[in-house]
């Protein structure tokens, strides 16, 4: 037995040799661990959405526009009939802007009235807008003024078209073959008939239209109301979509919102998300509207649109608001989940002080179109005198700031050794040239007045106090937005009541808040000098 377990073993012995010789050889990188695969890296999610603190333009800044420029915004508003005309503002977190100029400084020569809707773009390194303004004794026109860096300066090319009902809200987007199209509203609501969205190609140079203009879309769905207005297109996934406003955009009785559509095809296929309108009113923002949307450099959009202040109500006008843009996976975009505007709440505004201690008038004091008075800051004093063609108006010249708040006071010094004699000066809260009340100081006396349609009152007269040092303190104090009381001081400190308090509630335009003015007027050569202004929020 042992014998034979012997020659078993060594049978096996030769059988695993003979394997071993048998089998290839392995190299030593062969033996060595094979390394796990990787896992596939997972995209990083965007970061979480700004955290805006709305009003991010309190104030009167109706129908923003915005673009981006590397790591720089840029935005304009309808300054309608202010000048200088269209606000132009920058700002490198979309959070806090600065006024640093305007789009014309002297109001187009072609234009007479209604500077609407300023909407910049961005094509090929050149800068565009394209804007509305009526134009002289004819209707409403969208024109271009193009720019090789965005802020400026801009060089105005005229109307691009003027329909007979009117043209307004032009637009800039190229087409699925990347051809150049102008997008605007024809203006039929002016006369109660519907408002076509058109298309026509435009020039590469964005100054001339060309070949036949496509309805691409019109108000149909009852939400929609008397219009539609303001489209704002952004390409995205192979599909175009159009942002834009319905229904009426201003005054107390507003129901403005946001509507969104989408089409592969500029020119066609145009459907309208079911869920329309995507921003409404809520407890704190009314009459959402009309504004464009802006890519971060970390891919997240926003929208810069409008809003009324409930607690303002239309006195302050229409604030520029932001908020995130969120896709869903049916492609559709929502807005703060169709609760309207979104964001937390400027706790107050802050106050604005002009002591006019720089050379030139700070950027931010508007006039009315075509009607420029004429002004210099000198010696930390403005001096303000009415165009000659208003120089007996008693409100003749006016410089104005916008409120941002219903509630605040301004106050400013009348330098009573600067004034001409014969010169009506004071502090007013003005609509328009036909439409505004105040306090002025007359040949010794202070009267508040007040006009209505151009039906100019005095509401109280009294006499001025003395002042010894030559500066006269005028008092403004806004309440909700249209009650005002006026008060007078000899030294800043002490104030003294002039008369009772004065309703307002006729003074905002229909599409303009109310500003707070210094004014001059009264006769030819009345000028007066004031050495500050400041507003104080409440």
């Amino acid at each position: 037995m042992r014998s034979r377990g012997v020659f078993l073993s060594a049978a096996l012995f030769s059988l695993t040799v003979l394997a071993a010789l048998s089998a290839p050889s392995c190299s030593s990188d062969e033996l060595a661990p094979r390394p796990v695969p990787p896992t596939p890296e997972q995209p990083t999610p965007p970061p979480p959405p700004l955290q805006v603190v709305n009003p991010i333009l309190p104030g009167d800044f109706a129908d923003p526009s915005v673009i981006r420029v590397g790591n720089e915004y840029w935005a304009s508003a309808t300054s309608s009939e202010w000048a200088p005309q269209y606000p132009l503002l920058k700002s490198t977190d979309l959070l806090n802007w600065e006024l640093v100029g305007h789009i014309f400084q002297n109001p187009p020569e072609w234009s007479e009235a209604n500077y609407w809707a300023p909407e910049l773009a961005v094509d090929n390194g050149r800068y565009f807008v394209f804007y509305t303004a009526k134009k002289r004794g004819g209707p409403l026109c969208i024109a271009v003024a193009t720019a090789s860096q965005p802020q400026g300066p801009y060089t105005d090319h005229g109307p691009l078209v003027c329909q007979e009902l009117g043209s307004i809200d032009g637009a800039l987007i190229r087409d699925e073959n990347d051809k150049l199209f102008l997008v605007w509203k024809e203006d039929g609501n002016s006369r109660g008939l519907p408002t076509p969205f058109w298309a026509q190609p435009l020039s590469e140079d964005g100054t001339r239209l060309e070949g036949e203009k496509t309805s691409i879309l019109i108000n149909d769905v009852p939400w929609e109301g008397q219009l539609i207005e303001g489209p704002h297109f952004i390409k995205r996934n192979g599909w175009f979509y159009m942002f834009y406003a319905g229904a009426g955009c201003c005054g107390r009785a507003c129901n403005y919102g946001v509507g969104v559509a989408r089409s592969k095809n500029l020119l066609h296929g145009w459907e309208k998300h079911p869920l329309n309108p995507i921003m409404k009113n809520n407890e704190t923002w009314k009459c959402p509207g009309h504004g464009s949307v802006v890519t971060d450099p970390q891919g997240r959009d926003y929208f810069l649109y409008h809003a009324y202040s409930t607690k303002d109500s239309v006195y302050v006008g229409r604030q520029g608001v932001l908020d995130p843009v969120v896709w869903g996976e049916d492609g559709w975009p929502a807005i703060n989940q169709r609760r309207g505007v979104g964001g937390q709440l400027m706790p107050k505004a802050p106050a604005l002080v002009d002591e006019f201690s720089a050379a030139t008038l700070a950027l931010g004091w508007v006039w009315p179109n075509w009607r420029k008075p004429t002004f210099s800051v000198a010696d930390g004093m403005l001096t303000l005198a009415p165009p000659a063609d208003r120089a007996e108006d008693v409100i003749g010249g006016v410089l104005a700031r916008a409120t941002r708040s219903g509630d605040y006071t301004a106050e400013t010094i009348l330098d009573l050794s600067g004034i001409a004699t014969g010169t009506v000066a004071g502090l007013s809260a003005y609509g328009d040239p036909e439409n505004a009340l105040g306090i002025a100081l007359k040949a010794g006396k202070l009267e508040v007045w007040r006009r209505q349609g151009n039906n100019h009152q005095v509401v109280t007269t009294v006499d001025a106090p003395e002042a010894p040092d030559k500066k006269l303190h005028l008092r403004m104090v806004g309440k909700s937005g249209y009650l005002f009381r006026f008060a007078v001081s000899s030294n800043g400190t002490d104030w003294t009541n002039v008369g009772d308090e004065v309703n307002g509630e006729y003074l905002p335009p229909w599409d303009r808040g109310i500003r707070v003015a210094l004014t001059s007027g009264g006769i030819a050569g009345a000028s007066a000098r004031f050495d500050s202004l400041r507003i104080t929020p409440e």
